[in-house]
């Protein structure tokens, strides 16, 4: 079917990417966020973009280093994606240098919060700083030389370096390198933070680590004269590939694997714009990369430590504190599993209160009917209040099975941790299948009742992550339904064991039927259109990639069908080609919270069907991961999804933009007296 895409019907995955962190880069200039807040999108655009590096540029260069021709579907090979890459990121990342040295650095100012280079400091601050140096630095500092008997050192991922010249007295010039320590604050504050009665701080100094370095260096080259400074810094490949077939102990393996991440390929060098370029040049040789794979940097380097001054006291600047409340289904005395009995709940997080989901474990794990309880983990965060209650459970004699996903890009070490805690608790824990990651989030409980065997789960869009639950938005679903039931119990047998399972009653499960159904269910809709004109779908997801899926919603547009999509990043579909896909719309929602929820909605020809879930709609997810959709059967917990998740959505003029014809994205505009609707700032006021 994606063979019907023409190429000019299908957005490059990486460039839809790049647009994605420009509509995060914009927040950095909305007024409407606290200004620490503003600060703190910036550094998320850093953060976005070294992991982008790291793994998706990586990947294409490998591709090219193999001398790949193959061409994506919009028709680009590697090497010419490469390139439209090094035409769009220069712009971007002096807009991103721009807004922090132009409007945020003075912005800051206004409110007492002064974050100075070096050169700005008075003399009484320059004697802090340096005594700070001579305390904190210089003990830890290690000067490493480059020439003939000292070999050029290896550069860790993400880490800051200065590269440093020396003059001898012999008028020859020497290269040293000094590693910046990433264990201390990159911004080094020269005195204490105060707040003041308004809200601003009480004349705030902060300067950067890099740059005390820089101004004292000379105390590690003595009797020698330094002649400048440069800081430059390296991101490396970073994308585990694990031989699964052949790894006899996959923990260890993957443990391995990890502690050779600082080993991977460079991929990216940034410098300060002023080094010389015979330095550049240096650099370059001994890191084996092209002058395309330089980006000169205008200003301080790494603007992702910005995130440090999100621990500020100043709360006048940050947005007011989230105070998540207890659905009214849970806050009433009872047992929980008696409320899911009478009824399927819904919760709406970071909105609602994640402690449902907790104490639901943490019941589980205390109520002498349950026999077994079972969980999927990806990402769990630290000091995880669930693995804790699992941990419990186990030790209180429970049978505990818990599928622990080790290959979570950048989580594996914690998920390690979590993984043999477990064990040593007791749990049966495995670690998945072969080549394929557990992406899905479905926690079941066992509990022998009078009437017999009941099973209870709770099915999830997000992790079982108490952390990212207070700032990803989220659906979870609690049910006791006898026919999700047997599938979850179905679904952990093919994970712990050797089950081939290949029909499940109501869940949607990939890779085994999930690309199907949805599919069907597309074309159901095209067919229900056709003999009643009312044909309308509402998908919401982080990606929209898969070219199949993609071919098939041009196909429904072409028939009449209403689309309307809510993809928060990567897009790869182009509404409003005449022709085929005029009856298309993509909304993307960058705000407060990260649109994390994965909602499928059917109209069905007017008996509406909605699924909700892990899975994006991505050729790794349906074909190459264990992802979850769940039906949402209960008509009062399908309204209020629909209500607050995709008509919301769909309705904001606040936060949304919407993708154009030429794939760029434009804010929602507002017609006169029309209200503005801020998707997210309407769920938090919406009280039980």
């Amino acid at each position: 079917m994606a063979a019907e895409l023409n190429p000019t019907n299908y957005i490059n995955r990486e460039l839809s990417w790049i647009e994605f962190n420009r509509r995060v880069l914009d927040e950095a200039r909305d007024l409407r966020h606290p200004l620490l807040e503003r600060v703190k999108f910036l550094a998320i655009f850093a953060t976005n973009l070294d992991e982008f590096f790291m793994i998706r540029v990586s990947s294409l260069r490998e591709l090219r280093s193999g001398a790949s021709t193959d061409a994506s579907p919009d028709g680009l090979t590697p090497e010419q994606t490469l390139e439209a890459l090094a035409e769009q990121l220069p712009p971007l990342l002096a807009d991103h240098a721009a807004i922090w040295h132009d409007v945020l650095l003075p912005e800051l100012k206004l409110h007492g919060v002064y974050v100075l280079d070096y050169n700005e400091l008075n003399e009484s601050q320059r004697h802090q700083a340096e005594q700070y140096f001579s305390r904190e630095l210089h003990p830890v500092l290690t000067p490493l030389a480059v020439d003939p008997g000292h070999p050029f050192p290896h550069i860790s991922n993400l880490s800051l370096s200065l590269a440093v010249i020396i003059r001898e007295e012999s008028g020859q010039e020497k290269l040293a390198r000094v590693k910046v320590p990433p264990n201390l604050p990159r911004l080094v504050q020269l005195n204490e933070c105060v707040e003041k009665e308004n809200g601003d701080a009480n004349h705030l100094t902060l300067v950067w680590l890099d740059q005390i370095i820089a101004a004292n260096v000379g105390a590690l080259f003595s009797g020698i004269a330094v002649q400048s400074t440069y800081p430059f810094r390296v991101t490396r490949d970073t994308d585990i590939e694990i031989q699964e077939d052949e790894a006899s102990d996959l923990l260890a393996s993957i443990e391995n694997q990890v502690a050779d991440r600082k080993w991977g390929q460079p991929v990216r060098l940034e410098v300060d714009q002023a080094m010389p370029a015979a330095l550049r040049n240096a650099l370059l040789v001994n890191l084996s990369l092209l002058p395309s794979d330089v980006h000169d940097i205008s200003g301080t380097l790494n603007l992702a430590d910005l995130m440090e001054l999100m621990r500020l006291p100043l709360p006048a600047l940050k947005d007011a504190q989230l105070n998540a409340h207890v659905p009214m289904a849970f806050a009433s005395i009872g047992n929980i599993f008696d409320i899911v009995r009478r009824g399927d709940q819904v919760v709406f997080h970071p909105f609602d209160s994640f402690n449902p989901v907790v104490d639901f474990i943490r019941s589980a794990t205390d109520d002498p009917l349950v026999m077994a309880i079972k969980i999927t983990l990806y990402r769990v965060g630290q000091n995880s209040p669930v693995v804790q209650a699992l941990i419990q459970a186990a030790n209180k004699g429970k049978q505990v099975a818990v599928m622990v996903e080790l290959k979570a890009r950048f989580d594996e070490e914690n998920n390690i941790h979590w993984a043999r805690a477990l064990e040593d608790a007791g749990a049966h824990v495995v670690y998945g299948i072969a080549n394929v990651k557990v992406h899905s989030k479905i926690a079941l409980v066992v509990r022998k009742e009078p009437e017999g065997i009941r099973r209870y789960m709770h099915l999830s869009t997000g992790n079982y992550n108490a952390g990212t639950a207070k700032i990803y938005t989220d659906i979870g679903y609690f049910t006791c339904d006898e026919g999700i039931g047997q599938d979850a119990t179905d679904v952990f047998n093919l994970l712990t064991g050797y089950s081939r399972q290949e029909k499940f009653r109501k869940l949607l499960v990939a890779p085994v039927s999930l690309r199907a159904r949805i599919m069907n269910m597309i074309e159901r809709e095209i067919e229900q259109h056709e003999a009643h004109g009312n044909g309308r779908l509402i998908f919401k997801c982080n990606a929209l990639i898969d070219p199949d899926i993609i071919a098939l919603l041009y196909r429904a547009s072409r028939a009449g069908v209403q689309v309307d999509m809510l993809v928060r990043g990567i897009c790869c579909l182009v509404p409003g080609i005449p022709g085929t896909s005029e009856r298309i719309r993509v909304v993307s929602i960058v705000g407060r919270f990260l649109e994390h929820s994965r909602v499928y909605y059917f109209n069905n020809g007017g008996a509406p069907e909605m699924y909700c879930g892990s899975a994006d709609l991505m050729e790794r997810n349906l074909d190459r991961r264990v992802e979850i959709l769940f039906p949402v059967a209960d008509p009062v917990c399908m309204a209020q999804i629909k209500s607050r998740v995709l008509d919301l959505g769909l309705a904001d003029n606040s936060k949304a933009r919407e993708l154009q014809l030429d794939h760029s994205y434009r804010r929602v505009q507002v017609a006169p007296g029309q209200p503005l609707i801020d998707s997210q700032a309407s769920q938090l006021k919406m009280a039980p």
